[in-house]
């Protein structure tokens, strides 16, 4: 691969599996197994928790809890992982400190995510979340060359470990724009590269809705993905989606 072209399909590259995997985890860790506003047809179950695996390594159990023990505690005693309790800036650098801490918790575990059963692939092959991610990195390698595939997978990580998580669940829950009564806020601007995740004040209000976008000028790129996948029926949506123009205020909860 020649240097010019290098200097423009790596950041391409960083970006694009950024927001491959950001809209993985919205869909199918977020709206799907986390608040049941989805179903999946079991060949895109399967692909979802490839793509998971392959660019973030995560465990969809761990993941889960973590996220439902979130809403259960939203900014007081309990919570994983709020600005209000810990500081901002806390959150932003060691973001994926207290989620790791919290999701090696057993109790989180069994209490949150009970119904989020291991099968045969999690226990073969997804449970393993270093080798999805080497072998990710090794398929970039082979794609782009050694030095161009490394880059790329440590961009990729820092962007999703460092940036985009922390921006959701600190900023998220520190300043911005609220439609209705909670702790969370929403940013119109972010939500374009956290998959619709930073319209969060919404999301608060409802949990179970599909689409995080509620008024003008709100974009959920997920939801351009779920009613794509809907078309083709390997998505299912059981959830209701927030009313458009939606302005009605909330009673404050998490």
């Amino acid at each position: 691969m020649g240097n010019v072209s290098s200097l423009w399909i790596v950041p391409l590259m960083a970006v694009g599996l950024t927001q491959i995997a950001v809209i993985a985890t919205s869909t199918y860790l977020h709206r799907l197994l986390a608040h049941r506003s989805l179903t999946v047809h079991p060949a895109a179950d399967v692909v979802f928790r490839a793509i998971l695996w392959l660019t973030t390594g995560q465990d969809r159990r761990e993941w889960v809890a973590v996220h439902r023990k979130h809403h259960a505690f939203t900014d007081r005693d309990g919570d994983p992982h709020s600005p209000l309790l810990r500081g901002f800036w806390h959150v932003q650098f060691l973001n994926a400190i207290y989620y790791a801490r919290e999701a090696k918790n057993p109790e989180t575990i069994r209490r949150f995510a009970a119904d989020i059963r291991e099968d045969r692939l999690d226990r073969v092959v997804f449970s393993r979340g270093w080798a999805g991610v080497a072998l990710g990195t090794a398929l970039l390698c082979l794609i782009l060359g050694l030095w161009p595939g490394l880059i790329v997978a440590a961009v990729h990580g820092v962007l999703y470990v460092l940036v985009v998580a922390p921006l959701i669940n600190g900023l998220g829950h520190w300043r911005g724009a609220q439609t209705f009564s909670n702790t969370a806020y929403n940013s119109r601007a972010l939500a374009w590269m956290t998959g619709g995740e930073s319209l969060h004040n919404n999301h608060h209000a409802h949990p179970r809705s599909p689409r995080f976008s509620a008024r003008r000028l709100e974009f959920d790129p997920s939801w351009v993905v779920i009613r794509a996948l809907a078309a083709v029926r390997l998505v299912g949506i059981t959830g209701t989606p927030i009313p458009r123009g939606s302005a009605a205020v909330t009673p404050l909860h998490g």
